[in-house]
């Protein structure tokens, strides 16, 4: 019987209004976000923290005064529990989940994990599209405080991995038969944006949202005009674009409502919540773009957490770092093959 640990990662976010403020600290205090040396780094992240707390805490106060975002983790870690339990019988597989702003942090994790004593551990991203800012950045922290036993399996993306791609596309039509299937719309793949400065680096981020969104489209059972759009924009630097809010002005304007599906989130947040389903949800009414349909994120669909069961599978197979599908453009200098295997 083998003994493997199973780590689910993801952003995390503040469990109620005082923790929105320590939350912001330790995101932008993450040297994957700003780049910055200390101390101005740790005086960006003070500044921004103070500034934006007031609006982050309404923003959470619709959510009910915190993120929903570790209980969503915390459901998938059960089904996928359940999962792997079908596909490694006889096998002890717990898994853990580690957030990379707020409780549970890594090192509370990874103490957990070393507790556990496993031979195989098995790094497993929620985040499908790899990223510096994102993967990167937890799979930096986890070195960092991990101390225990266990040989290490690192899935670092499954940007394109089929299981995935068709668990999108059924969330897509579903979401739009129930909407009374309508002709006039435009599906908008929304991903969360990156710093320009961030992309041109050779983070593999936007390529691989644009390599999601492709393998979606061949999987529909309808065809859809769509774009790729980013959101969540945050300071005065240039992102990536077009973003999500120009889609939606742009498909009005055309005579199109909208059908959104957040490409690069598969747990409801903030981001889901509240920026797709308020904001922008305003920004459609506002400019006419009807109907405005918004795709749930994947959650525990069966499908997703079957593909997820399948990484965790094939992982064991090898240690060390391997995508869970295709893998990067050979240009992209900071994929994670690249950047984790040479530093190993």
């Amino acid at each position: 019987m083998s003994r493997t640990a199973v780590v689910l990662f993801n952003l995390g976010g503040p469990d109620g209004p005082k923790a929105v403020r320590p939350f912001l600290k330790n995101l932008f205090s993450d040297r994957a976000i700003i780049g910055a040396p200390n101390p101005i780094r740790f005086l960006i992240a003070e500044l921004v923290s103070r500034l934006r707390q007031k609006s982050a805490i309404a923003n959470y106060a619709v959510m009910g005064g915190g993120s929903p975002l570790v209980a969503e983790t915390e459901a998938q870690a059960e089904a996928l529990t359940a999962a792997l339990a079908e596909k490694l019988p006889g096998d002890d597989i717990k898994v853990f989940i580690a957030m990379r702003y707020w409780n549970p942090l890594s090192d509370e994790t990874a103490a957990a994990v070393a507790a556990f004593e496993p031979e195989d551990i098995v790094l497993l991203p929620l985040y499908p599209q790899y990223s510096t800012t994102t993967t990167g950045s937890s799979l930096a922290a986890w070195d960092a405080t991990y101390a225990g036993g266990g040989r290490r399996h690192v899935v670092c993306c499954y940007f394109n991995q089929e299981a995935f791609a068709e668990a999108h596309a059924a969330a897509i039509i579903q979401a739009w038969e129930a909407a009374g299937s309508p002709d006039q719309v435009r599906l908008l793949f929304s991903a969360h944006g990156l710093p320009e400065s961030i992309a041109a680096s050779g983070d593999p981020y936007r390529w691989q949202v644009e390599q999601t969104c492709a393998a979606v489209v061949q999987r529909l059972t309808r065809r859809f005009d769509w774009r790729i759009c980013y959101q969540s924009r945050v300071g005065p630097m240039k992102w990536i674009g077009p973003s999500t809010v120009e889609e939606i002005e742009r498909a009005a304007t055309e005579g199109l409502g909208v059908i959104i599906d957040p490409i690069a989130f598969v747990s409801e947040h903030v981001e889901t919540l509240v920026e797709l389903d308020r904001d922008y949800a305003d920004v459609a009414e506002r400019v006419g773009a009807a109907p405005y349909i918004r795709v749930r994120t994947l959650g525990t669909a069966p499908g997703f957490v079957g593909g997820l069961a399948d990484l965790v599978v094939a992982a064991l197979k090898s240690p060390g770092v391997r995508p869970g599908a295709g893998s990067c453009s050979a240009d992209l200098k900071r994929c994670a093959l690249k950047t984790f295997c040479e530093a190993a």
